[in-house]
């Protein structure tokens, strides 16, 4: 390898690690909790659930409770006659916290969850009455947290580069992805379903494993299965990621009233972010960069995703050990 592209590497090196806060946990999004519960007639107890950080949820984020609700000292909501009905809405939400599940249970034991993200901060609550909450809302909201996620979700974009490296843009590129679409589809709704369910920690580190085999199949210019069927292994390696999309749709919360919807808006949003990333790439690689520029970035470029997939990899498996 040149200098320079041992400098290349480094770089790529450098600024990937610099991305990577919490790279065993490349899934998690920051969820706060909260649950409000009707201990009299018009009147609501709400508490945080207990948090991890030092730092309380309250600090960060604040209800705004309807119109016709007032608070009555600490924790403490009087909502009269009317009831827990109007517009609520969550302060700060987006910022520390990426969303808020709020799950509100009525004194006739039905129970009512709702998500709020930076991009919809308040909802709008009907009481103990059947969630009316429209398709087109849940629509909205599940699909944002699916683009937030696919966003956050570094490990998963690192392998679908890994695959524009092994297939390049070429036909074949579009049974690649459709079938990576198809299988982390089907596991991600077996898993939310209760179909399949396995333990996260085994999930994030095969994750990482696919990610380094297919940048090291990307290397080679050998005529393996991966490279005669890339379809194949996209698909298989697509069933475990599906596992890692279910962990954090389950930690953001299903309505159980919209769960069809949910599962299906929250993957679309996975399936934009994917397609974002791959238009970005191509638009990259259209620009008028010099041939050898590009065909010496290739070899440092995938040397980095591996390096780090494999990092992750010792880090998740010592995980499980330790």
């Amino acid at each position: 390898m040149s200098a320079a592209a041992v400098r290349a590497l480094g770089l790529l090196l450098f600024a990937l690690v610099s991305l990577l806060e919490h790279p065993a946990r490349a899934h998690e999004m920051s969820m706060a909790e909260m649950e409000v519960r009707e201990t009299a007639p018009g009147e609501f107890l709400w508490l945080w659930s207990a948090s991890s950080d030092k730092r309380p949820m309250g600090d960060d984020l604040k209800p705004r409770w309807p119109e016709s609700c007032r608070e009555a000292g600490a924790n403490t909501v009087r909502c009269g006659s009317e009831g827990l009905k109007g517009t609520f809405a969550m302060d700060g939400v987006g910022k520390r916290y990426s969303a808020a599940l709020v799950k509100i249970v009525w004194l006739d034991g039905q129970s009512h969850v709702y998500t709020l993200t930076g991009a919809q901060q308040s909802v709008q609550l009907y009481g103990s009455a059947a969630d009316r909450r429209g398709s087109f809302e849940i629509f909205h909201v599940y699909t944002l947290l699916g683009l937030q996620h696919i966003a956050g979700g570094i490990d998963h974009l690192l392998f679908v580069a890994s695959l524009l490296f092994l297939v390049g843009f070429k036909r074949r590129l579009i049974g690649t992805i459709t079938a990576f679409t198809l299988a982390h589809s089907l596991t991600l709704a077996c898993s939310v379903f209760g179909w399949l369910t396995l333990r996260p920690a085994p999930v994030e580190a095969c994750i990482a494993i696919s990610i380094v085999l297919v940048a090291t199949e990307a290397l080679h210019d050998a005529d393996t299965l991966a490279r005669r069927v890339p379809s194949l292994v996209s698909f298989l390696f697509g069933l475990v990621h599906g596992l890692g999309f279910a962990g954090a749709l389950k930690s953001i919360g299903l309505p159980q009233s919209h769960l069809p919807m949910a599962l299906l808006s929250f993957n679309v949003g996975v399936e934009l972010g994917q397609l974002l990333m791959v238009l970005a790439a191509f638009l990259v690689l259209s620009a008028p960069w010099p041939t050898a520029w590009l065909s010496r970035a290739r070899r440092p470029a995938l040397y980095a995703v591996g390096v780090t997939a494999a990092f992750w990899c010792w880090q998740r498996i010592a995980a499980l050990v330790i």
